[in-house]
């Protein structure tokens, strides 16, 4: 048992695990955000669009009276809108990261220090004009 809670400690204080913990959160919050953007901004507006019909209010009642079931197709509308939204807006985020990762690889990449020797093909500082080890003249 003692092996079993000391895996698990090294799994749980992993990175991965870690930033998966803190996607997880922060997912979450954006979630409220985004369902917040589709019910009370989006949702009016292709209300108004369509001539002021309320998504959310539509539904399908199966049988009568107050405590009827009913089929809130309305509400499925709002989700999906929701869910295309959050695709879309992770969809720009993820490419937006890999932008940015790209363009710091692309620094992080420093000019060589070294060149090779044409005549006996070891390395040699960049900025000599001999190579140390045969005495061939360098030409770049």
């Amino acid at each position: 048992m003692k092996k079993f809670i000391q895996e698990f400690k090294e799994f749980a204080s992993q990175g991965n695990v870690m930033d998966m913990a803190v996607g997880i959160i922060i997912g979450g919050a954006f979630t409220s955000i985004v369902s917040s953007l589709v019910s009370d901004v989006v949702m009016p507006v292709i209300s108004l669009v369509t001539g002021g019909i309320d998504y959310s209010a539509m539904k399908v009642t199966l049988g009568t009276g107050a405590n009827a079931a009913s089929i809130n197709y309305g509400s499925f509308i709002n989700a999906v809108i929701t869910f295309l939204l959050v695709a879309l807006v992770v969809f720009f985020l993820v490419k937006g990261i890999a932008k940015m990762k790209g363009i710091a690889s692309k620094e992080e990449e420093e000019a060589p220090t070294t060149k090779t020797c044409p005549f006996c093909k070891e390395e040699v500082a960049i900025e000599a004009t001999r190579c140390p080890h045969c005495t061939s003249e360098l030409s770049e």
